[in-house]
């Protein structure tokens, strides 16, 4: 399917019946002679227009990579290449930890020091810290050891474990959530920052080029939206994945990029902050037709599923306003015959700057209706 709603397109004809119909009439056409279904002729020419559809599948497929609506991993990176946008790749989890120590007068905590999550994932500290004379504690910034989601998650107080002991260090925990490690960049996030990118090249400071920039931050960031509610003032406001928000790393990075001498015009003063969250109650009654109740635990559990994926998409994007008829078709998609959605009552308007996550979500069972 091509990406950014446009049509999708067919560079040759892959129809193997189309193609054999094709070759037919024009054996018929040259040599008078009717083939039958059985004609060993018409037999060969099967095979032939069989290949023959191998081939253009393959000719089709590559007329596609080279176009950014449909292309995706090698080939996508050379469009990107082309452009000077490469694909942003993998990143290790961050956290901040906190050394507890006895009283000291001198002392460093060296760079590449380890900790970890019992003796699974491994955290190091990514530069040396000098810690202050008759300090308690120091608050020491640490990676982890693998890139990718691996190490996100850890809740403040789970990392614990002082892989290289050092003297007066009595006890280490991170303070925050770690957070960070993402994979490669996926192809379509890819491929739409490479259909933004011409954006950069302007040195007005246009809404476009912030945005451009700002994805270039995080592989999680999904939305971006840019505010001014102030002359010179320029607010980058960032969703993660599945309506995530961003924590204070996220938002630093994207500053740093957004802030950089060469992005952002001399008169501006860049902010990067969270959404604001608009909060929703889910309340629905559902029922499913009776001529399918032998199947009614699969139906309920594909009212769930629906429902649960209307609650990512709702958050999955900056200022999409809260639509019940938008639950009600995908629940009624689910199996059920009909809905009855108590809340949300209606239409809940959310701005460019907002994004509407659930907070109470009950699904009620009505029973069997008739078709």
């Amino acid at each position: 399917m091509a990406r950014f709603g446009l049509p999708d397109i067919d560079f040759v004809n892959r129809d193997p019946s189309e193609i054999e119909a094709e070759m037919v009439n024009k054996f018929e056409e040259k040599t008078g002679i009717h083939l039958a279904d059985a004609d060993p002729r018409r037999k060969f020419i099967q095979a032939i227009a069989y290949a023959l559809a191998l081939a253009y599948n393959r000719i089709d497929y590559t007329a596609k990579q080279n176009s950014l609506a449909y292309a995706e991993d090698d080939y996508l990176d050379h469009i990107g290449s082309r452009k000077g946008v490469p694909r942003l790749g993998p990143k290790a989890a961050e956290c901040i930890m906190r050394y507890e120590l006895n009283p000291i007068r001198n002392m460093v905590i060296p760079k590449g020091h380890r900790v970890a999550y019992g003796n699974e994932v491994f955290f190091v500290t990514v530069e040396e810290t000098i810690v202050p004379e008759g300090a308690q504690y120091v608050d020491v910034k640490v990676q982890c050891t693998e890139v990718g989601p691996i190490g996100n998650g850890f809740l403040p107080g789970q990392i614990t474990n002082l892989v290289d002991p050092i003297p007066f260090v009595s006890k280490v925990y991170n303070i925050t959530e770690t957070s960070g490690g993402t994979d490669w960049e996926d192809d379509d996030s890819y491929a739409e920052r490479i259909q933004k990118s011409p954006e950069r090249y302007s040195t007005a400071g246009p809404e476009g080029a912030y945005i451009f920039y700002a994805q270039t931050a995080d592989q999680r960031i999904v939305d971006v939206a840019i505010e001014s509610p102030a002359d010179g003032v320029v607010e980058i406001i960032v969703l993660l994945q599945d309506g995530e928000i961003p924590d204070q790393t996220v938002l630093d990075r994207v500053l740093e990029i957004c802030n950089d001498k060469t992005v952002r015009p001399l008169t501006d003063r860049v902010v990067a902050r969270a959404p604001d969250v608009v909060t929703y109650d889910i309340a629905l009654t559902y029922y499913v037709p009776r001529s399918k109740a032998n199947v009614i635990t699969d139906i309920q559990a594909q009212v769930q599923k629906a429902v649960d994926e209307y609650i990512v998409w709702q958050k999955s994007k900056l200022g999409r306003w809260v639509d019940p008829s938008e639950l009600i078709a995908r629940v009624k998609a689910a199996g059920a015959s009909r809905c009855f959605v108590q809340a949300p009552a209606g239409f809940i308007e959310i701005t460019k700057t907002q994004v509407a996550k659930e907070n109470n979500v009950s699904l009620t069972f009505g029973g069997l209706s008739d078709d």
